[in-house]
């Protein structure tokens, strides 16, 4: 097998039939995994049969949520490469082959994602196509470019050894977490912020499930987008920046609630989104004192990784 060894990490929670699909896409592979490492937190016989088929290893992990599951696979991943991915969805046949390509590709990046698109077929009524990274061009992310235009965790890939000495994922952002989301956002910024280049790259297609609970309109969303924007800025953010974005958003909530008055349920969201931040407040300023020692780019540069022009 020529090029670096990737071990590919599927995430999964109590849906077999969703790694069942995404384990055959890797079957499918025109360039197969070095290895496939399954980590479920709602082990089941239907998922570990299923990944004995596959020919992955079976690790059982508690519920931690998915920042922990991408860790573990971390830990155990023994190729060159950890690439990831989800039990909602399954790569193109290309997959590996195009994060393969991407990675040897010079300059070489410090990680490399591409296109997320819908699963083929018609989309069942009700369901809306969620995360998705449609550009077919191909374009290295670097310096002032925020984090979540440069990737998404469904379709990423690095170096085993950068990911380890970046810490990993933080375990309190991500489904499952107390911060439910922006992990992949939080993960790539600290790649930028070390010096590293993110490479899009359009032939490494994962196809993501449609869901039933993510439209941007949706409480749901707005309540973890408010919320995990806020902490994103108070770990990572120039001081000024955090400063300001904290304070401004009470006021936000102040303007909606005498505009549409304090029941209105994007209100009452809002108000829920800030309780909970402050709730998270402490952890995130742990963090950020540690990052703010090992970054490379220094803070008066690292606004442009956050906010763009």
């Amino acid at each position: 097998m020529s090029g670096p060894r990737i071990t590919v990490g599927v995430a999964t929670c109590g849906r077999p039939e969703g790694l069942a699909r995404c384990l055959a896409g890797l079957l499918e592979q025109t360039e197969p995994a070095f290895e496939i490492v399954v980590v479920d937190q709602a082990p089941g016989a239907a998922a570990r049969a299923g990944s004995a088929q596959a020919g992955a290893r079976y690790v059982e992990q508690e519920r931690r949520g998915l920042s922990a599951s991408r860790n573990r696979a971390l830990v155990e991943c023994t190729g060159d490469v950890l690439a990831v991915t989800d039990d909602d969805c399954v790569p193109d046949p290309g997959w590996i082959a195009g994060l393969a390509a991407a990675l040897t590709r010079e300059p070489a990046p410090a990680a490399v994602s591409g296109p997320i698109l819908p699963p083929r077929g018609e989309q069942p009524p009700g369901t809306y196509a969620i995360s998705l990274r449609e550009s077919e061009a191909p374009v290295d992310h670097a310096g002032g470019v925020p984090p979540w235009q440069a990737g998404s965790g469904a379709n990423f890939a690095a170096a085993a050894e950068r990911l380890r000495a970046l810490g990993g994922w933080d375990e309190r952002l991500g489904t499952g977490s107390p911060g439910r989301a922006a992990e992949d956002a939080d993960l790539l910024y600290r790649l930028l912020r070390d010096g590293g280049t993110v490479r899009y790259e359009p032939t490494a297609v994962v196809r993501h499930a449609h869901a039933a609970s993510s439209d941007v309109r949706s409480r749901l969303f707005r309540f973890h987008d408010d919320r995990n924007r806020l902490l994103m800025l108070t770990k990572n953010a120039p001081a000024g920046l955090a400063l300001r974005s904290a304070a401004r958003y009470p006021l936000t909530v102040a303007s909606l609630t005498l505009r549409q008055g304090p029941g209105a349920a994007m209100t009452t969201t809002r108000l829920r989104a800030l309780a909970s931040y402050l709730r998270l407040l402490p952890r995130m300023l742990r963090r950020r004192r540690s990052i703010a020692r090992s970054a490379v780019v220094p803070p008066s540069e690292s606004v442009a990784l956050l906010v763009a022009d």
